[in-house]
C-alpha cells in the first residue's frame, strides 16, 4: 500500500487516513478498500496512486478491480444502491451490510453514516468473518467523525492528488 499524504489535511482527516491504512495491513487478504460518500464520490482510497497506475497500464492484472479506486468506489455505490432499493421495497430497514463471495475473491460493503459507505476487496483466502469484524470496527470509529465538512475536506484532499499524478 502507498501511503497517501496527508500533509495540511485536519486530524480528523489524517486519523480516518491511519483507520484505513490499518484496516488494510492488519487485516490479511484484504486487497482494496475505498470510502464512498452517499452520493457515490470517492473520499478515501486504500491506494491512491493506482488511479494513475490504472491508466498507464491498462492491461495488467492488479489486486483491486481494474486497479483503480475510482472503480472500487463505483461498484461499492452501486451495489449500496441496489441493496437500500431492496431493502425499501421489501420494508426490512436500513441495509447496514453486504456481503458477495465470488470464486477467486470477496466483496464487502458496509454503511458508515449519512448514506456513506466502506467497501473492500478481498481475495478468495480472505476470512470473510475477520473482514467483517474489522470493517465494523472501522465503521464504529470513523461514523461519528464523517461529518459534511470532513467529507469536503476528503474530497478535495483527492481530487487535488488526482490533478498533480496526471501532470
Amino acid at each position: 500500500m502507498t501511503a497517501p499524504s496527508t500533509f495540511g489535511l485536519s486530524s480528523e482527516a489524517r486519523n480516518l487516513h491511519w483507520l484505513l491504512s490499518n484496516l488494510v495491513e492488519e487485516v490479511p487478504g484484504i486487497l482494496s478498500v475505498a470510502v464512498v460518500s452517499s452520493d457515490g464520490l470517492l473520499l478515501l482510497s486504500s491506494d491512491p496512486g493506482r488511479n494513475a497506475e490504472a491508466r498507464q497500464a491498462p492491461g495488467e492484472r492488479r489486486g483491486g478491480p481494474r486497479g483503480s479506486a475510482a472503480d472500487l468506489a463505483t461498484i461499492v455505490s452501486g451495489i449500496g444502491s441496489l441493496t437500500v432499493g431492496a431493502a425499501k421495497l421489501m420494508k426490512f430497514g436500513r441495509v447496514r451490510h453486504t456481503m458477495v463471495a465470488m470464486d477467486e475473491g470477496s466483496l464487502f460493503v458496509m454503511a458508515i453514516s449519512d448514506g456513506s459507505l466502506l467497501g473492500v476487496h478481498g481475495s478468495a483466502e480472505c476470512d470473510m468473518s475477520v473482514v467483517a469484524y474489522h470493517m465494523a470496527l472501522f465503521v464504529g470509529r470513523a461514523g461519528h467523525v464523517l461529518t459534511p465538512e470532513l467529507r469536503s475536506e476528503l474530497r478535495k484532499s483527492l481530487e487535488s492528488e488526482s490533478a498533480g499524478s496526471a501532470r
